[in-house]
């Protein structure tokens, strides 16, 4: 539900085409910082106009410092640097899972998505599906689609089909492709009804409709710009 501090619009679900800026917090839409880059190329930020990092270590010394003032977005993302071993940080998986439960205790559910995706690969902490799933559920609760997700494979590996196709039909609704994907293979091995599948597609067109706007095209269409920001 995080909506693009410029245009007003619902975020894209797809962590790609939106970006976090350390400089004032927020995190803007592709298709606004396309459109403001096309009129104004000196790389201010979009939203407060204030210059970019001119270095990885400036970026991060930027975010560590919107961590320490409990900016649960920065906290995040700081910690999916250290887990990618990004922007000069030594890759530390313990290290990027204490700064999710600190964002997820603090409000982010993406964060605590995070960890579950972490105890189900074993990243800084022992597999564990149980403890996998306790994440994801807070995730959920907290309105996070991609642990939606993620909540229903689970389900589906342990053989609770029903359940999954619940999570599923949810984020689908949400806008989430991939689910709309697995609601679609549940129809064709008949673990979902036709009308299931419909609803799924409809839904999902619906919620896609309401993040499309002509800047977001735009920037999607324009790939030298896309190659840049992705």
């Amino acid at each position: 539900d995080d909506e693009c501090p410029i245009c007003l619009m619902t975020l894209p679900l797809e962590c790609n085409y939106q970006k976090y800026q350390a400089c004032c917090g927020k995190t803007i839409c592709v298709g606004c910082i396309h459109a403001i880059g096309k009129e104004d190329r000196r790389g201010l930020c979009p939203f407060c106009r204030s210059p970019e990092a001119t270095s990885d270590g400036e970026y991060i010394q930027w975010l560590k410092k919107r961590a320490d003032g409990d900016d649960t977005n920065a906290i995040r993302n700081l910690g999916w640097y250290y887990r990618e071993g990004e922007y000069g940080l030594r890759q530390n998986f313990k290290k990027a899972n204490k700064l999710w439960l600190r964002a997820g205790e603090l409000g982010s559910a993406r964060a605590y998505g995070n960890i579950g995706f972490a105890y189900v690969n074993g990243e800084g902490v022992g597999r564990n599906t149980n403890k996998a799933k306790y994440y994801y559920e807070l995730a959920v609760v907290g309105g996070d689609v991609l642990s939606r997700y993620n909540l229903g494979n689970l389900e589906g590996r342990a053989g609770n089909v029903d359940r999954a196709v619940k999570h599923w039909m949810i984020a689908a609704g949400a806008g989430h492709d991939k689910s709309l994907k697995k609601i679609r293979e549940c129809f064709l091995i008949g673990y979902a009804t036709k009308d299931d599948f419909e609803e799924a597609l409809r839904a999902n067109k619906d919620s896609k409709d309401e993040m499309k706007s002509e800047q977001r095209e735009a920037a999607a269409a324009d790939q030298e710009f896309l190659c840049i920001f992705l």
